[in-house]
């Protein structure tokens, strides 16, 4: 017997069935049987019949973009496989680098080459392009007064450094005749994050649309162009762009243009699929490499003729140097993604 306000207990185990009720014969007392459940469900009222469906507005899917694990530009990348040691000093520490005349002047003439499609085709001439060197080192003087030093101890460097800055000019005369193009885009960001988590990213110099829809990606340089055994390695840095660009824009660009001013020579190359997938597993391949060395701490330094324009030999042991403890507190990889998108070297 329950007593007052006492709830009834919760019974498990196996099922009961309860005896047959008065005045429903379809109850038998046992487990209902098929005949039992059919003539139940014939006293069942049939359900009334539905209307029309309604149309539901749902929310359009959304492709969410993948996590960004990291990122690179072809000048990054090509520090760490020139030498881990500069990437570390560049990208993991950010130390400063002194300027040096070479790279201001490849600055220089990148801002003259790209504001002389400003003007109407017919004015695009040498001359005009030289009157530019100036104004455009004024202009890149206020941006950055600490480059007035380059020349602080004698000024007649400076008028040898800017007409250096025009033979390059007069190089890049040489190699096309800009009274016939229209570029479709200068100093152009191009961005693209892989499925891997990696953003690669990086300024074009130019591209050049046919109208037929065919790219073809420019790049300058104010250095001298590399030896046949070294072609490959420089064309890299416009497989990079050229990758960004099929992801971006699903186009695989036509022609890819390096134009060295020093010594005049065009280097060509026409990528294909299979030349872009190669170099999206080499990128992905490079940036695990990076990832080993910002886990265990090891950025080796490497050895080349690139150690001559170095701005960090004094940390460097292959110069008898010690680099500087790594930044404490940080987790790994950060600090290794790449900021500096755009630098003009100093070999071009």
């Amino acid at each position: 017997m329950l007593r007052a306000g006492q709830a009834r207990p919760v019974r498990l185990g196996r099922p009961r069935w309860f005896p047959a009720r008065r005045g429903n014969p379809n109850l038998s007392g046992g487990p209902p049987t098929v005949t039992d459940m059919t003539t139940t469900a014939e006293h069942i009222a049939p359900l009334a019949p539905l209307g029309p469906p309604v149309p539901v507005d749902l929310p359009a899917p959304v492709d969410l973009p993948a996590p960004v694990l990291g990122s690179l530009s072809p000048s990054r990348a090509a520090d760490f496989m020139s030498c881990p040691l500069r990437y570390r000093f560049r990208v993991v520490d950010r130390l400063p680098e002194a300027p040096s005349p070479a790279a201001t002047r490849g600055t220089v003439v990148h801002a003259v080459l790209e504001r002389l499609f400003d003007l109407p085709s017919a004015e695009r001439t040498l001359p005009a392009a030289a009157a530019m060197v100036e104004p455009e080192w004024q202009r890149l003087l206020a941006a950055e007064p600490e480059l007035g030093a380059l020349f602080a101890d004698d000024p007649r460097a400076r008028d040898s450094w800017l007409a250096s800055a025009g033979q390059l000019l007069a190089g890049y005369f040489e190699l096309e005749d800009p009274c016939r193009l229209e570029p479709a885009e200068r100093e152009t960001l191009v961005e693209a994050v892989l499925d891997s988590g990696l953003r690669l990213r990086g300024y074009v110099d130019r591209l050049d649309r046919t109208p037929g829809g065919d790219l073809r990606v420019v790049d300058y340089k104010t250095g001298s162009s590399p030896g046949e055994a070294f072609e490959a390695r420089a064309m890299f840095q416009m497989r990079f762009y050229a990758l960004v660009l099929w992801r971006t824009r699903g186009v695989i660009p036509r022609q890819l243009a390096l134009l060295y001013l020093g010594d005049r020579v065009t280097l060509r190359y026409t990528p294909d699929e299979a030349d872009l997938r190669a170099t999206e597993r080499k990128v992905t391949a490079l940036w695990a490499a990076i990832e080993r060395a910002a886990a265990l701490g090891d950025w080796r330094p490497r050895r080349s003729r690139l150690c001559d324009w170095c701005d960090h030999q004094a940390r460097c042991p292959e110069f008898g140097g010690t680099p500087p403890p790594l930044p404490a507190g940080l987790p790994p990889l950060a600090g290794v993604a790449d900021v500096a998108v755009t630098v003009c070297e100093p070999e071009g």
